[in-house]
């Protein structure tokens, strides 16, 4: 298959996923990744022309691709990427914003945390962003490629400082993700919190927090480890196809990167507990 076909299979949706075109492009590596480079800085570049025809996808293909390649070159296209307004990113990623983005950065950022933290305590970024983004500093710790208490560090520099102190998810996702890494240092930074109205108590609450501290903190680290949310990708394909079912959809269907994958076990309802183990709901957990 010629490079230019690679691409043209990859850049819209055309009623099914591309098995072939990935796999292609997987065999030409080299070749391929300046093309997906390109991919992912064109969709940035015309996002408000492209976002709302709703079958420009080109960009999850090359983000998955270059993810599972450890492209370094793709990290400040990402980081720019997310650095959309919040309604691009909604129309141009969907779900893949919350369920993926965190290990696409993570993945190409080579262990480099700077881009990362950029856009943490950035205010002009889109929540979302901001909040996947500090997942993906999970991603690293459970990877290895960050320690545990380099990441704690860094979070209580955020809860002293490091973030604008008002109402934000991003406070929410701080508080989450210091439990996923064991909160016990950043106890006295999260009841302070709390008393200040930073954190959504309806989506983490402070029984939440105290469940992780008793369970200890070799029992939260293994499940960061072992639960498999947190975690790189390393094959593109069965990442891409969760938002490009394999069966063409009706024709008066528009593919929309916000469709739900096809699913091959039981829906976790939102106030189901989580399946990670945490004992939180899923609405609160890897739901959230």
């Amino acid at each position: 298959m010629e490079l230019q076909e690679i691409v043209l299979r990859m850049e819209r949706w055309r009623g099914k996923f591309e098995r072939k075109a990935v796999e292609a492009a997987v065999e030409r590596r080299e070749e391929i990744t300046p093309e997906l480079l390109w991919l992912l800085d064109e969709t940035t570049n015309r996002a408000e022309e492209l976002a709302p025809e709703g079958d420009w996808i080109g960009h999850l293909y090359a983000m998955c691709l270059l993810t599972q390649f450890r492209e370094l070159r793709a990290y400040p296209l990402v980081l720019r990427f997310g650095r959309l307004p919040g309604k691009l990113l909604d129309e141009l990623c969907g779900d893949f914003l919350t369920e993926d983005y965190e290990k696409v950065l993570a993945s190409v950022s080579g262990g480099d945390i700077s881009g990362i933290q950029s856009l943490i305590q950035d205010e002009s970024v889109d929540v979302w962003v901001r909040s996947v983004a500090l997942s993906s500093l999970l991603v690293l710790v459970a990877e290895g490629q960050r320690s545990r208490e380099e990441i704690v560090d860094y979070f209580r520099r955020l809860f002293r400082g490091g973030l604008e102190r008002k109402l934000s998810y991003v406070w929410t996702s701080l508080v989450n993700c210091s439990c996923d890494l064991y909160p016990g240092e950043l106890l006295p930074d999260i009841e302070r919190a709390y008393r200040d109205g930073l954190v959504d108590s309806s989506q983490v609450g402070m029984k939440d927090v105290e469940r992780d501290l008793a369970r200890g903190k070799d029992w939260v680290l293994a499940r960061l480890v072992n639960g498999g949310r947190h975690r790189l990708i390393d094959e593109a394909a069965e990442h891409i196809e969760k938002w490009c079912p394999a069966e063409v959809p009706p024709a008066s269907v528009k593919w929309s990167p916000a469709t739900s994958p096809v699913r091959s076990t039981p829906k976790v309802e939102r106030n189901d507990p989580c399946p990670c183990g945490s004992g939180k709901k899923y609405k609160k957990c890897c739901g959230a």
